[in-house]
């Protein structure tokens, strides 16, 4: 059975485990805080990778940022990794064929083949965490775009630039969606800078009423995205994981995006394949080609 040596690289952590053709975790899950310095992310990677590379197949590796459409390079990096990341060389890091994918985009196609989306033919996933990150599966292939960079969720909400969004533009669905717009609404309707997404959350599971509202105006302006995105896209299913999704009410939502599209009805999801599901999707999709 083919196997991949999988990483996920993120702001904050990296992890590392191999992966089998199935999707099955075959060994231990190694975590690592992202080094701060670009060529300490590729001495990492290149440790991890010499370790094991005679085990496996294909490197894949689920990353931050747009990956082009050769699955071999970044070409837009996050503010939250090293400048310089995008021009990392990762095929120099291995013997064996390196495959990217964008993490979202890998998160997308593990719920396709194996969790929320499996059998159906249009789907569209959102990852609500400190930002917002997309994936849209049309008739079995990633909607890539020209270049590699479809699925960022940086469309307009509103146009009097109300809020700065990491992207450097304004009023874009992931400063309204994420729990970074969780955290500002709070401040903004509190008038107070030390709220905090825990805060809210603890106060409207313990029934705080200003709690519950600053939570529902929050969970609004998702309802407001997702009617655009399916009137878009008229997926079978949206697909809502990471770590802010387990916050949304799934059945308001779908009733409210429904009760208000163009389209014929969608179906929401909350994921199904879990913490890991970055590098079970790159590792299926890389897999495919070796």
């Amino acid at each position: 059975m083919k196997k991949a040596l999988a990483f996920d690289i993120g702001g904050t952590k990296i992890y590392c485990t191999i992966i089998n053709e199935n999707g099955e975790i075959c060994d231990e899950i190694l975590k690592f805080p992202t080094p701060k310095k670009l060529e300490d992310i590729k001495q990492l990677l290149k440790q991890e990778i010499s370790k094991k590379e005679n085990l496996v197949d294909v490197i894949a590796i689920a990353t931050a940022g747009a990956v082009n459409n050769s699955n071999s390079a970044v070409i837009g990096s996050t503010g939250n990794l090293p400048k310089g990341y995008s021009n990392i060389n990762f095929q120099s890091l291995s013997k064996k064929r390196v495959f990217l994918e964008n993490d979202a985009n890998s998160a997308s196609w593990a719920e396709y083949k194996l969790g929320a989306s499996k059998n159906t033919k249009v789907s569209v996933m959102l990852t609500l965490g400190t930002g917002v990150g997309g994936g849209i599966i049309i008739n079995d292939k990633l909607l890539k775009g020209k270049s590699g960079a479809a699925g960022e969720m940086h469309f307009k909400m509103y146009n009097d630039k109300r809020r700065k969004c990491s992207c450097g533009s304004w009023d874009c669905f992931e400063i309204y969606a994420s729990g970074t717009a969780l955290k500002l609404d709070a401040e903004e309707i509190l008038n107070n800078k030390n709220v905090t997404t825990y805060d809210v959350i603890k106060g409207a599971n313990n029934g705080d009423r200003e709690m519950m509202s600053i939570l529902d105006h929050w969970q609004n302006d998702i309802i407001a995205g997702l009617k655009g995105l399916a009137n878009i896209f008229d997926p079978d299913c949206i697909v809502l994981s990471g770590s802010m999704a387990e916050f949304i009410n799934i059945e308001k939502v779908e009733q409210e995006v429904n009760s208000d599209i163009v389209t014929t009805p969608t179906s929401i999801r909350i994921a199904e394949t879990g913490n890991y599901s970055g590098m079970i999707g790159v590792t299926l999709l890389a897999l495919a080609e070796v």
